[in-house]
């Protein structure tokens, strides 16, 4: 190997070590607790590396470097040094402290943006890539409410609730860190490229993988170990049975992390992942404010803008004290989504099951838009950018045509078909 600077050399010991194929996180471990820094694994006889980690272990680490590994070596020295980028090794203060709790923690880790938000208190919002209109808006609002209480929000920067949570963490003070499943010089959905230059402007984006690494599958749920490891908690907004959310929550569990799920309808093909792991034991959570309070994490201050806020959402016009006991409130504040079911069967079974052919564009968007939880007026003007003319014209025709049922306090639902 050419001649490097000494803190050149020390990072091409780590970057070989995290590139030695089939050296697996375990016995790195041991390795590293027996010699020490990369540099005195690699002086050391076959014999002794086999004697601490076994003789496969120790062909991995003694097996010469690929041929291109200076040209990978000089690009990571190159990425490095540009404005906002990081390496962090293992034996690196700025590594984050949370993921040295994990078995397997990566050796380098690749970091674009602010590197202290990796030792802030944090939580991670994951969900469905196939998000409704108000799986987002709840994304968008935990994340926001979170973030404003200085707390970092993490997520996985794929499309949905993650890209949702990420924008709204960018709102607070807490930021939002974004670990990622391709390599840091790399963008993965391509659609989320603006998204990731704000992230690494204002919060931070962390990979593990080699630069240049493409999306791959396999990638994805490795990286889920990451986004449960660096957090308290892990919240889960919207999920189907089989979703990658449901792998991060399993991972978090397993870390000792609190996993915590917000609950939908019945008919959402996307809450049964959370209603799942609500049976499970998964902490059933209707505000942020829950969230924080099961942390241990003090609350923001309330004001004028999140009370309003928070009266739309609840579909009510008064606040929960927050004085007031759990078990006091546990009747009164029925889920809107289950009370809107429940008045749904009662009241609308025996509407249509399926839209009538003659439907308007403007009536397809319209229930695209209310999904499958109740939504006010304003919730709907503002996923449709519609009209209050139109807007109100149309709900009467989605309710002559038995698709939208009424409910009290200005909300609107499906209707439920037996």
């Amino acid at each position: 190997m050419r001649t490097l600077p000494a803190t050149d050399i020390e990072l091409a010991a780590w970057l070989r070590l995290s590139l030695a194929p089939g050296l697996k996180p375990a016995a790195l471990r041991l390795l590293l607790s027996a010699f020490g820094l990369p540099e005195a694994i690699f002086s050391q006889s076959p014999e002794a590396l086999a004697e601490v980690a076994g003789e496969t272990t120790a062909r991995a680490v003694l097996a010469p470097p690929s041929p291109d590994f200076n040209a990978q070596l000089d690009a990571v020295i190159a990425w490095r040094e540009l404005p906002g980028n990081h390496v962090a090794t293992l034996d690196d203060p700025a590594y984050p402290p949370a993921l040295l709790t994990m078995p397997d923690p990566p050796p380098l880790l690749y970091i674009k943006g602010r590197l202290a938000l990796l030792h802030t208190r944090a939580v991670a919002l994951v969900g469905s890539r196939s998000a409704t209109p108000q799986g987002v808006e709840d994304a968008e609002r935990f994340a926001r409410e979170l973030s404003q209480a200085g707390v970092t929000v993490v997520s996985g920067l794929a499309l949905g609730i993650d890209g949702a949570a990420h924008r709204g963490g960018l709102e607070g003070v807490g930021g939002t860190v974004a670990v990622i499943g391709t390599g840091a010089d790399l963008v993965y959905p391509s659609a989320h490229h603006a998204l990731a230059r704000q992230i690494a402007a204002q919060g931070a984006i962390l990979s593990e993988w080699p630069l240049g690494t493409p999306a791959r599958a396999a990638n994805f749920p490795q990286r889920n170990r990451l986004i449960a490891g660096l957090v308290s908690g892990v919240v889960i907004v919207e999920a189907a049975m089989r979703s990658g959310s449901l792998i991060t929550a399993r991972l978090a569990n397993e870390m000792g992390r609190d996993i915590f799920a917000l609950p939908g309808s019945i008919h959402a093909p996307l809450s049964r992942g959370c209603h799942r792991i609500i049976k499970q034991g998964a902490k059933l959570v209707e505000t942020p404010d829950e969230v924080l309070e099961e942390l241990g994490f003090a609350k923001p201050a309330a004001t004028k803008a999140t009370s309003k806020q928070t009266a739309l959402w609840d579909g009510t016009s008064a606040l929960k004290s927050p004085k007031t006991p759990a078990s006091e409130r546990i009747q009164p504040d029925l889920p809107t989504a289950c009370t809107a079911a429940v008045q749904q069967e009662s009241g609308a079974a025996h509407a249509s099951p399926t839209a009538p052919p003659a439907m308007s564009a403007e009536a397809r968007q319209l229930l695209d838009a209310l999904g499958h939880a109740p939504a006010t007026l304003e919730i709907l003007a503002t996923r449709t950018e519609m009209g209050d003319a139109a807007l109100q014209s149309t709900l009467l025709q989605l309710e002559l045509a038995g698709q939208v049922s009424a409910l009290p306090g200005g909300r609107f639902t499906r209707a439920t078909h037996s």
